[in-house]
This record gives C-alpha cells, sequence and structure tokens, in this order.
C-alpha cells in the first residue's frame, strides 16, 4: 500500500469534498481518499504508486486545482 497527501485549493463545502473524492477515488489502483476540508488535504492510499498527473487531472475535473 503506498499513500500521498496532496494540498488542494479552493475547497469550502461538504459538496467540494464530495467531488473531489470521487473523481480521485475512480483512478485506477486507488483504494482510499480521505479529504480533510479544514486543511485542504486529500489523502490517496493505493495499491502501487499513483501518477500525480493522474491526480492532479482528477482534482482538476471536480473544479480545483493542486498546490504545487
Amino acid at each position: 500500500m503506498q499513500t500521498k497527501t496532496y494540498a488542494v485549493t479552493g475547497m469550502t463545502c461538504s459538496h467540494c469534498v464530495s467531488s473531489v473524492s470521487t473523481e480521485v477515488g475512480q483512478i485506477p489502483g486507488v483504494t482510499d481518499v480521505q479529504v480533510d476540508l479544514a486543511n485542504g488535504a486529500v489523502t490517496v492510499t493505493s495499491a502501487q504508486a499513483v501518477d500525480d498527473d493522474a491526480v492532479r487531472a482528477a482534482v482538476d475535473e471536480a473544479g480545483y486545482e493542486l498546490v504545487g
């Protein structure tokens, strides 16, 4: 198992959390997504390493942006 945390900007409500969780959760290999609205942190757990560009694209699809 691999776990990586990303910083996301623009999330302000529970709908934001749901959108990001859904999009990131659709990435192949992702087994869990935890979103901390207060800190803007998204923790992704996967069976193998997940490409950062895939996470960036999923967050973008949800309408938000990765920091960095």
